[in-house]
């Protein structure tokens, strides 16, 4: 694997974390910082497939989408305000 450029600040970040001692060296705060992303693009990943999910299933019932529901509360507001 290449060696990673950081800049002075995450090398600075870097720096702290081991002087913490919470971490060994920098390859320690860089393999953290990975699991780390990858973690989150797993849960990122998995909120996306709900929200597809959610919304093929909204779709498939008959929901309103946003653009509608927007157009309604115009609606409604409008009506209020000439009253």
């Amino acid at each position: 694997m290449p060696n990673v450029s950081l800049t002075p600040e995450l090398e600075r970040f870097a720096a702290d974390c081991v002087a913490s001692g919470r971490y060994s060296n920098v390859s320690e705060v860089a393999r953290a910082a990975l699991r780390m992303l990858r973690e989150a693009e797993e849960e990122r990943r998995g909120f996306l497939t709900m929200l597809a999910a959610a919304e093929a299933e909204g779709v498939a019932d008959g929901f309103a989408g946003a653009d509608a529901v927007a157009a309604e509360l115009d609606a409604v507001i409008a009506g209020a305000e000439k009253r």
